[in-house]
């Protein structure tokens, strides 16, 4: 009875790709309120199909209507979310180096930080730790921040441990906001970072909310120090690693952002 149905390899495919795309798109909205939204919605589709089944005719009318524009409707609400869907395939799967667009349009691409900068980071963040003193620095990866960029000030400067301490004490005026590393310099500081939509810790602060959203959005790095407990933290693709040592940040960072021969000192 069962002959007549072929299952071909494009439909294997079909059915691998559309369970990977729902795969990703439950974890770009897992804990957030969007999730219960789309519980919602499903469950209204549902009972549109039970009400069409049993021939409703006036409900399934006023139902269909609403289900008529539900894909405005999802584009609407859940714009953030499609935002952050598509950052996510365009950074974590090189879509820009697959289509060499970056060689299309870039104009350059800046030095890579070396090993002696690294460590001026680190020595920096162990300084603030010690000292309690709350910190948050964005190291751009391929995603260009301009953004972000643009709501701090931008000073374009060399990496210095001093310089880092500098910003981020107490009674400087752009103690509060992110520094953003780009290529081998500073570029800005007291930048405005988004927030994540995710249930945290509740021990941890807006410094932590903003690395873990600055890194949800784009494929920067983010190192945090905590003011209340003198702590180090590592933000990256949307996850958080508390409490790292200094020889775990260094490891961290030559892993991630060092290049080729500027790997050794």
């Amino acid at each position: 009875m069962l002959a007549f149905i072929t299952i071909r390899f494009l439909d294997i495919l079909d059915i691998l790709l559309v369970a990977f795309l729902l795969y990703q798109l439950y974890r770009l909205i897992k804990g957030t309120v969007a999730f219960n939204i789309v519980i919602g919605l499903f469950s209204l589709y549902l009972v549109w199909l039970i009400v069409r089944a049993l021939n409703m005719q006036l409900l399934g009318s006023i139902m269909g209507q609403f289900i008529g524009v539900g894909v405005l409707a999802l584009i609407i609400v859940f714009h953030p979310e499609i935002r952050k869907f598509l950052v996510f395939i365009g950074t974590n799967y090189n879509v820009n180096k697959i289509l060499m667009l970056d060689k299309l349009f870039s104009q350059g691409k800046p030095k890579s930080i070396n090993q002696q900068q690294i460590d001026n980071i680190v020595d920096a963040c162990q300084s603030m730790g010690k000292s309690k003193t709350g910190a948050l620095i964005v190291i751009a990866g391929e995603s260009g921040l301009n953004e972000q960029i643009n709501t701090g000030e931008r000073i374009n400067a060399k990496i210095s441990s001093a310089l880092i301490r500098t910003i981020f004490f107490k009674n400087s005026p752009l103690h509060d906001g992110a520094i953003i590393v780009k290529g081998n310099r500073i570029v800005a500081a007291g930048c405005i970072l988004p927030l994540t939509q995710r249930d945290l810790d509740k021990a941890l602060g807006l410094r932590h909310r903003a690395a873990v959203g600055m890194t949800e959005n784009t494929d920067a790095l983010c190192i945090i120090v905590s003011e209340e407990r003198g702590s180090v933290s590592v933000a990256q693709k949307g996850e958080i690693k508390r409490r790292v040592s200094k020889e775990t940040l260094i490891q961290i960072l030559e892993e991630n952002i060092v290049e080729g021969d500027e790997k050794t000192p």
